[in-house]
């Protein structure tokens, strides 16, 4: 004959709220934490600061002129593939402060290091320890800052091919750093 199985105690349940608070986040998973919270910041339309370098992207900035515009559309031939039918614009991120007059050209990490206009008066390469203000994923147009060319999970702008048309095009010089913030800043 098989033992009796007791009957379970009743258990008390305490509500805990969806977002934890920072002093309940383990040392060692902060950034990670922060990074969830971004996410979650993305994906409900509101603007994110994420750092750059790391696994994610870097930046490189040109001004947003006239001449720049024409970059993107250069850039959208160059990205162009058959796997891009029906995509008007197969450029990769690239987003616009109107009030920085700067474009933000969303590159793939490690460029920064590399970077061969790297203190260029057309073009400027970040990566760590700067962090970059990301516009919501939604925002195509004015007003604040907003995507010229959508953020795809599928790619990037190649920054061999956007320094050749730095160096064809030669845009306006680039705003000093000090001007854009809060769009651009070091890491605190």
């Amino acid at each position: 004959m098989k033992p009796a199985i007791p009957r379970a105690e009743a258990v008390e349940f305490k509500d805990t709220p969806l977002v934890p608070r920072p002093e309940d986040v383990a040392s060692d998973m902060g950034t990670l934490a922060d990074r969830v919270r971004a996410l979650a910041d993305l994906t409900a339309g509101r603007e994110i600061r994420v750092p750059l370098g790391g696994q994610f992207f870097d930046v490189v900035v040109t001004s947003s002129r006239r001449t720049n515009y024409l970059m993107i559309n250069e850039m959208d031939e160059i990205q162009r593939s058959e796997a891009d039918e029906g995509i008007p614009d197969p450029c990769g991120p690239v987003f616009q402060s109107p009030d920085h007059r700067a474009l933000f050209w969303l590159v793939p990490p490690g460029t920064s290091r590399r970077w061969q206009l790297r203190r260029s008066l057309f073009a400027e390469c970040y990566g760590a320890p700067y962090q970059l203000t990301l516009p919501p994923l939604d925002r195509t147009g004015p007003p604040g800052t907003y995507w010229r060319r959508p953020c795809r999970a599928d790619r990037l702008v190649p920054a061999g091919p956007l320094q050749n048309l730095i160096a064809e095009f030669l845009p306006d010089p680039t705003p000093p750093l000090g001007r854009l913030k809060p769009v651009l800043s070091a890491t605190p």
